[in-house]
């Protein structure tokens, strides 16, 4: 099947957003499908092999960068370009793109992962649910499914409402080295170790996971992710902590080996979780790709207590502590760290349970029954 997807988010980017949205596409490719994805130009230049190590891909697919007079024009000249390419599905992550190609007649698959924003979102979204035409959509939580038939009257079929929570490339997880030898590879200090990974935007924790490093200061605390600016400035205010190691931005298919490198992954979000754009609260309806990547590399997880998590996470799998609650994360962690066979059996369960949240098993579920295939 020809695909066409569609996508505001750039190419290459540290973002979670364009991270999600290149995995999800990379599924369609892997599926046998021939896939195209149309994203704005770039002012940063990428080859097909540099892109493949920064996002981890196997399996290559057609890239185009489309300039555009304005951001807002891009919505409308992707669909333009989609449409020269007769596409037999256009998969867009974008309510104004989704919009204009129901207006041309092609079947669309929108995937969501936040309740529609700003002055305009919620009114694009309406014209999707209302426009005819073979439409489905995919959301990343139940949360987001319920907040959204909450707050608008019309509702799709429930058949084209799919849930399609995150997910992980299972190759990428097997054979991982356990955590004294992944710590070797990595050059890191041989102790007990704790690690984070992802941004460093408001409400992801990082104030609570120094405070947890001044509290237990005979394990090393190791966060991996972050622009450039934010990793300065933390490493800056943590300077006289000998045990907290801020690395910044890896490439995507190295992220595997530093949560294999701990005894413990932290999910210390707070309650209210920003965006990337700035402001924001995603904390009711988040579905953080690095939950499905620490069930998938087998450690213990210690997460925030926030209910849409338990969607995925249980108490067989994971530790749970109310946000910002720093003494209960200090006596969990501490625990942890005493118990190692109570670390072994959330390891296992956390594996195991990752065997259900593939990307191309996700992206079958995005398809079947639609268009007939």
């Amino acid at each position: 099947m020809n695909i066409v997807c569609l996508s505001a988010s750039f190419v290459p980017s540290e973002t979670a957003n364009s991270i999600q949205m290149v995995k999800a596409v990379h599924a369609l490719a892997q599926l046998g499908h021939d896939v195209t994805l149309i994203v704005p130009e770039s002012q940063q230049k990428s080859s097909i092999e540099e892109l493949q190590s920064f996002y981890g891909l196997s399996t290559p697919f057609k890239i185009e960068h489309l300039r555009s007079a304005s951001r807002r024009r891009f919505f409308w000249d992707a669909v333009r370009r989609a449409v020269r390419i007769h596409p037999d599905l256009v998969y867009t992550w974008v309510p104004q793109s989704a919009v204009y190609a129901l207006i041309h007649h092609l079947p669309v698959i929108l995937e969501l992962h936040d309740l529609p924003s700003g002055l305009a979102g919620p009114w694009w979204y309406r014209l999707f649910l209302w426009i005819p035409g073979r439409k489905r959509m995919l959301v990343i939580t139940c949360a987001l499914r319920d907040a959204l038939e909450k707050g608008y009257r019309k509702h799709l079929a429930p058949e084209n409402v799919i849930l399609a929570p995150n997910g992980i490339e299972p190759e990428r997880f097997e054979n991982l080295p356990p955590p004294q030898l992944a710590r070797r590879q990595l050059g890191l200090a041989e102790a007990s170790t704790i690690v984070c990974t992802g941004h460093l935007y408001a409400g992801r924790g990082v104030e609570l996971f120094v405070d947890l490093a001044k509290a237990i200061p005979e394990a090393q605390f190791v966060w991996v992710g972050g622009k450039s600016e934010d990793v300065a400035s933390w490493k800056e205010r943590s300077a006289q902590q000998s045990n907290v190691t801020f690395i910044g931005f890896i490439p995507n298919d190295r992220l595997p080996l530093y949560q294999a490198a701990a005894d413990i992954l932290l999910m210390p979000y707070g309650k209210v979780i920003g965006v990337s754009s700035g402001g924001g609260n995603s904390a009711a309806i988040s579905s953080p790709l690095k939950m499905f990547e620490y069930l998938a590399a087998g450690r213990a997880i210690v997460t925030s207590d926030l209910l849409v998590f338990h969607e995925v996470l249980n108490e067989q799998n994971a530790v749970f502590c109310q946000p910002e609650d720093t003494p209960a994360w200090i006596a969990s962690v501490r625990d942890l760290l005493g118990d190692p066979n109570r670390r072994a059996a959330l390891a296992s369960q956390a594996s195991q349970d990752s065997l259900g949240y593939s990307w191309t098993e996700r992206a079958k579920r995005a398809l079947i029954g639609f268009l007939d295939i």
